[in-house]
């Protein structure tokens, strides 16, 4: 009998970059060129003491800069027990390839901290969060100019707040220190609408999606989003506001949720704002009383839906559950959700997956409108509100006057409306993504050779990364 063998599971960083093969590959780029472009260009490991309760712990943390290629490199800071340097080196290439995706002109960095963010108080992360910010503003590794984290798991407004102080106290003479990092709180320059940037993103992307009916057709799904079936992993700040827009504005039906505690299923649709706050009183879904709880949560992974959104961590659909997923579309809304091995076998089957390098870089996209807002001094939409507003009203008149008739007050409301600074940020994030999209998409149809959306994301995001290489002659 033939001896039967396993393929060994690859890293993290290792996936990326065999994901990455199959665009190179494509695109019959010389072999070097595409080493350059894959490799890290810089990664620094940080270990520093704190004094917590009387007693010194030391943390270590990392700070990865992929690319330079466009300044400044971008990326958010997690802390998560698990992150180590394989990871941190992966998402840092991810940045990479999100940014020219959808032409936000940074380079893509990570950064990370191994730690258990509910084992400390408030005032012990913000002594951990300014030391770990000391460390990489010292060695050049967090500046507005070429390195700006942004919120990550286990990190968000509140601890970007500490950072930006933390560096405008070692540079008080830069007045664009707010710029050093995004995702800020507004009144300490962040911008409006980045809480939930990354979700609203997924959500734009499933619309665009559906406004293309030859990929829909070939996705073997009809009509639109409206009363589609969802499974959704992860309740956190992507998966919940991905969830609740899809279910409040889109009128689709979440049939399930999956958490570290299982998951909760509903045919009729699972009240995504009433799980949430059960999720914030009792640390978990077990005891929702709407719906039906299930312990091994991670089998829900397998139902039959319409759409599969994964939203929280990476490595989730593997070699051992990917041949029992019957979504018929897959919606990364998490970084790396789904590993290389998986990936050839979802591939294999069939089933259209629009990858995390596109459909998660709403919160970068946001991030740059923040970054923007912070380098120019002034919020968007102050100049500009209410001259159209009076314009609008100008048009109103004219109307009236013509029609010799008054214009209903609902449609009026809708003329006369300035546009103020969320309207702007979610008309700019709504405005990328279907652009990246059906760039994307026509890549995919018009080379043959192409047969999924990941290859096509990275075809697109690597010629415009060659090309900037090539306009300054690196090669």
């Amino acid at each position: 009998m033939a001896k039967k063998t396993t393929r060994r599971s690859v890293s993290f960083s290792q996936s990326v970059n065999l994901m990455a093969d199959r665009a190179f590959q494509s695109l019959n780029m010389d072999p070097g060129v595409a080493s350059a472009i894959k490799s890290c260009d810089s990664i620094i490991q940080v270990n520093f003491p704190v004094n917590i309760r009387g007693r010194i712990e030391v943390f270590t943390g990392w700070r990865a800069t992929h690319s330079t290629h466009r300044l400044p490199s971008k990326g958010g800071i997690r802390y998560a027990p698990m992150v180590d340097q394989d990871e941190v080196q992966a998402l840092a290439a991810l940045m990479t390839y999100k940014c020219a995706i959808v032409d936000v002109p940074f380079g893509g960095s990570k950064g990370g901290l191994a730690i258990d963010p509910s084992r400390y108080t408030r005032e012990e992360l913000q002594v951990i969060t300014r030391r770990f910010a000391r460390e990489l503003i010292r060695k050049g590794f967090l500046s507005p100019s070429t390195n700006v984290p942004a919120p990550d798991m286990g990190t968000g407004e509140r601890e970007m707040a500490w950072i930006a102080d933390t560096y405008r106290q070692l540079h008080p003479e830069d007045i664009n220190a707010s710029a050093c990092v995004t995702g800020k709180p507004v009144a300490h320059g962040g911008i409006r609408g980045r809480t939930e940037a990354t979700g609203r993103g997924v959500v734009y992307v499933l619309r665009e999606f559906f406004r293309h009916p030859r990929d829909v057709r070939a996705a073997k799904l009809s009509g639109g989003l409206g009363g589609k079936r969802i499974v959704i992993q992860g309740l956190g700040n992507v998966g919940y506001y991905t969830a609740k827009l899809l279910q409040e504005e889109d009128e689709a039906r979440i049939i399930a949720v999956i958490e570290r505690d299982g998951a909760i299923v509903n045919e009729k649709g699972v009240p995504v704002e009433m799980l949430k706050q059960h999720i914030i009183k009792t640390g978990g879904v077990k005891g929702f009383p709407e719906g039906r709880h299930i312990e091994k949560g991670k089998t829900a992974l397998e139902m039959n839906c319409h759409i599969l959104i994964p939203a929280a961590m990476e490595g989730q659909i593997t070699a051992a559950n990917a041949d029992r997923i019957s979504a018929r579309l897959i919606v990364e809304a998490a970084n790396g959700p789904i590993t290389y091995e998986a990936d050839e076998i979802l591939r294999a089957k069939g089933i259209p997956i629009l990858p995390d390098a596109y459909v998660n870089a709403g919160g970068v996209t946001v991030s740059y409108f923040e970054w923007i807002r912070n380098l120019t001094h002034i919020r968007f939409g102050r100049m500009e509100r209410r001259f159209d507003e009076m314009r609008g009203a100008h048009l109103i008149t004219a109307l009236e006057s013509i029609a010799k008739d008054t214009v209903p007050d609902s449609i009026k409301e809708k003329i006369i409306h300035g546009a103020d600074e969320l309207d702007l940020v979610r008309s700019g994030l709504d405005d990328t993504m279907r652009l990246a999209y059906q760039e994307i998409s026509a890549t995919k149809r018009e080379n043959k050779e192409i047969r999924d959306y990941r290859t096509a994301a990275y075809v697109v995001a690597i010629k415009k990364i060659a090309r900037s290489y090539f306009d300054i002659g690196v090669y």
